[in-house]
């Protein structure tokens, strides 16, 4: 896929949420290596955030791999380099072979969150290979409120982010006072483009962890990102019990 692919979405400048600092509530949650399953603007970012100030679990983006094998000029950097110089799509045993290299490090072996990564059934085989997966966090959002979340989506050159609704006319950042502006592919079009990739490749996981016994759906509705992590928490503290 193309690098922009990767990267995970923020899709609005979510409020604080206090938790626990690393307070785990069930031993089993120690270990744990998660994955964070949900449709482009499900907020899977966001929940990361929580999740690895509460737990302690090392937050592996595929995206930041990417960067981070590319800038360091990497030998697999630069064989996925030369697919994304050439508008290709990097190959899924490259992607692979990059998670595998970050899961090998000893931060991640205490637990780990992978967002971004598996994104289709061939990835998710080939981590089964390398990996032992204790749960699959779906964050399941409706298709509308997606949409809404993603097009109504501000941004500043600073990396914050935020929703129109909640700029009250605004249009500077607050935190540093730049002009906000919406993303090229934040339109319909793209958007609906991209759900629909997803629904193609990534949601198929969904009955592949099921299978296997690994599945936590999240059923969002309008919920809160406080209330979403609250659910969240009560899965996970609740697993395999």
């Amino acid at each position: 896929m193309l690098l922009r692919q990767y990267i995970p979405e923020n899709i609005s400048a979510e409020p604080r949420v206090k938790v626990a600092s690393r307070v785990r509530k069930n031993k089993w949650c120690e270990n744990m290596n998660i994955i964070l399953l949900g449709a482009p603007g499900a907020g899977k970012g966001t929940q990361a955030a929580f999740l690895k100030e509460k737990y302690g679990f090392v937050h592996i983006s595929t995206g930041d791999i990417f960067r981070a094998n590319i800038k360091g000029g990497t030998p697999i950097g630069k064989v996925a380099k030369s697919y994304i110089d050439a508008g290709k799509l990097v190959p899924d045993e490259v992607t692979c072979e990059i998670v595998k290299n970050r899961l090998a490090e000893d931060d991640a072996k205490g637990g780990f969150m992978l967002d971004g990564f598996p994104r289709n059934l061939f990835q998710a085989e080939e981590l089964d290979k390398f990996a032992k997966i204790d749960a699959c966090v779906n964050i399941s959002v409706d298709t509308a409120l997606l949409m809404d979340r993603i097009c109504g989506r501000r941004v500043c050159s600073c990396g914050a982010s935020y929703h129109v609704s909640t700029l009250g006319g605004r249009t500077t950042c607050e935190k540093c006072g730049q002009p906000l502006y919406q993303r090229a592919d934040d339109n319909p079009e793209t958007v609906g483009a991209r759900l629909e990739t997803y629904n193609t490749q990534t949601a198929p996981l969904i009955d592949y962890y099921k299978a296997q016994g690994k599945l936590l759906t999240i059923e969002c509705g309008n919920a809160s990102p406080a209330e979403v992590f609250a659910m969240i928490c009560e899965k996970l503290d609740n697993f395999n019990k």
